[in-house]
């Protein structure tokens, strides 16, 4: 039976793959000149730079930057990867493969990768004398004159082991496995019309507790789209993006593909996008998907999500973001969501306008990202605030040694009676990321006071390790998890504000180009808070993963 679906869903996967071709082909044929031949699409990244007069005029159009890909959005915690001279997997150092500067490859030598498979740039194979790879065949296959067709995808594997899971005061224990598997092609006509489907298959067995929503998804569509070009204004390419598609901005704090998670996260909608060397321009209007793990997935009806976001790149190193988005929720809030304390949940129009600055000066590194709430939620008037602001240093040394200390805050709300509603809603996050590896936390009615260290070993080697100490921003409002679902509350604000402290660790093996090993582990000691909610819980989490991508 799972292997009957499986087979429907990839067949049904390949026919609107090749509906969509043929459409897209007729309309080109009756309509050749809709959109002009000739392009100007500025280069991101150094490799295709690199390949400009490589089938330049060839056809008219310049293959060695297409597909144009996005730049990566620059999380809060970044690091400065080493640059000196090592080994840079451990494959090479195996093999005596010494290298001078880091290589040219298309992935992130990390586990987790939140960066949409469309925007992993492939351009550089376009540039004579690149580094080859077992998997070249399958990338840029040039299909004539004027088409190029990409296959690609990854699998992981997780085991995880968790102490008091999700802070239940059963005290059970959670150990469980993860499996994803995701396959995309991707077709070009020209630098005009993109056509880009994904397909995802994510498992979980041997849980003792009901598997999250996250955690399975059987044989479903993760991307599905089109682009097709506009035009160039002020040296820069237009598109429009139509269909099912990942959302990732600036820091990831409220807009993210939520790689940690078994199923990642998408949308539904249209997107247009604009591109220079100096600014990123998108406007969008989209639904959240609907997980369902042996249907095929809806867009949430009850649920609109649109905005504008801005990124301005003055120089190397440093970027603004500008942003306006707003969440309309009109699924109707229940007694039980009430109890519960999901009124985020439901029953709002949340409009969001925010800015970041982020870069780096050398060896000095600084953030700072603030976000202001207003809108309606249940009647009452939203006026909710999160700030985010830390700064960093890399030590000139062996090991390349960096670290950051950071302060994380976002609104809570005391009272249901004063007509207001003062929670920040942190929409949807890359929560892992931020406030702790074990996700008991999100941003939401919290202080956050918290450090990160990480050294490199060797240049294949990632260690990082953090420290978090957390506090509710109000006594009386709930404690939040990184879902931004609400846990515990106390009424009164007897209970303290002390959530506790958590220390994290992880370190990830870059084994080749292709595979990465993470192994983690993650310990929260109750504050007064926790201990009164929730006597005897003291969580931790240890997980092992292995990816594989091609």
């Amino acid at each position: 039976m799972i292997f009957a679906r499986i087979f429907g869903r990839l067949r049904r996967f390949c026919l609107c793959f090749i509906g969509m071709i043929y459409l897209v082909c007729t309309a080109h044929a009756t309509n050749p000149t809709a959109v002009p031949a000739n392009t100007n699409m500025p280069a991101v990244a150094t490799p295709a730079a690199a390949a400009t007069a490589i089938g330049a005029g060839n056809a008219g159009f310049d293959k060695s930057k297409v597909p144009f890909v996005s730049t990566p959005s620059r999380p809060g915690l970044f690091m400065l990867p080493p640059t000196t001279p090592g080994y840079y997997s451990f494959w090479d150092m195996i093999t005596g493969n010494k290298r001078e500067k880091p290589p040219v490859a298309p992935y992130a030598p990390f586990a987790l990768l939140t960066t949409p498979a469309y925007d992993i740039d492939f351009r550089y194979l376009a540039t004579p004398g690149h580094e080859k790879d077992i998997f070249d065949p399958v990338k840029r296959i040039q299909l004539g004159d004027d088409w190029l067709l990409s296959f690609g995808g990854s699998f992981w594997y997780r085991y995880t082991h968790e102490t008091d899971s999700r802070l239940n005061t059963a005290g059970i224990n959670n150990d469980f496995h993860l499996l994803r598997t995701r396959f995309h092609a991707d077709l070009w006509y020209r630098d005009k019309v993109r056509l880009f489907a994904e397909l995802l298959d994510a498992r979980a067995f041997g849980a003792e507790l009901s598997p999250l929503i996250t955690d399975r998804n059987h044989a479903d569509l993760l991307n599905l789209f089109a682009d097709i070009k506009l035009g160039n204004v002020n040296n820069g390419p237009a598109y429009i993006r139509v269909g099912r598609q990942e959302l990732m901005y600036g820091s990831q704090r409220l807009i993210s593909t939520l790689d940690w998670v078994n199923t990642r996260r998408t949308f539904q909608g249209v997107k247009a996008f604009w591109r220079t060397p100096e600014w990123d321009v998108d406007a969008f209007w989209t639904r959240p998907m609907i997980t369902e793990k042996g249907n095929v997935d809806n867009w949430d009806t009850q649920q609109n999500f649109f905005g504008l976001w801005a990124t301005h790149k003055p120089k190397p190193g440093h970027l603004i973001d500008l942003y306006f988005l707003s969440l309309e929720n009109d699924r109707n809030l229940t007694p039980a969501n009430i109890a519960r304390g999901n009124i985020l949940q439901g029953n709002s129009h949340v409009h969001t306008l925010g800015g970041r600055f982020a870069g780096n000066f050398d060896n000095f590194l600084y953030e700072l990202e603030g976000m202001y709430q207003f809108g309606r939620r249940s009647n009452l008037d939203i006026s909710a605030f999160a700030v985010a602001t830390g700064v960093g240093y890399r030590l000139p040394m062996p090991m390349n040694p960096q670290g950051w200390i950071r302060y994380d805050f976002a609104s809570g709300d005391g009272s249901s009676t004063d007509g207001r509603s003062n929670t920040f809603n942190q929409l949807f996050p890359f929560g892992h990321y931020y406030m702790g590896f074990l996700d008991r936390i999100g941003r939401q009615n919290v202080h956050d006071i918290n450090a990160q260290f990480t050294l490199h070993p060797m240049p294949w080697i990632t260690f990082i390790s953090q420290y978090h100490r957390f506090y509710l921003a109000n006594e009386r409002d709930y404690l939040y998890n990184a879902a931004g679902l609400a846990t515990f509350r106390d009424v009164t604000g007897q209970s303290g504000s002390h959530i506790g402290d958590e220390v994290d660790f992880r370190l990830n093996l870059h084994v080749n180009r292709h595979q990465d090993v993470l192994v983690g582990y993650s310990k929260m000691w109750s504050g007064d808070f926790l201990k009164k909610q929730a006597p005897g819980v003291s969580p931790d989490l240890f997980y092992v993963q292995y990816n594989i991508r091609f």
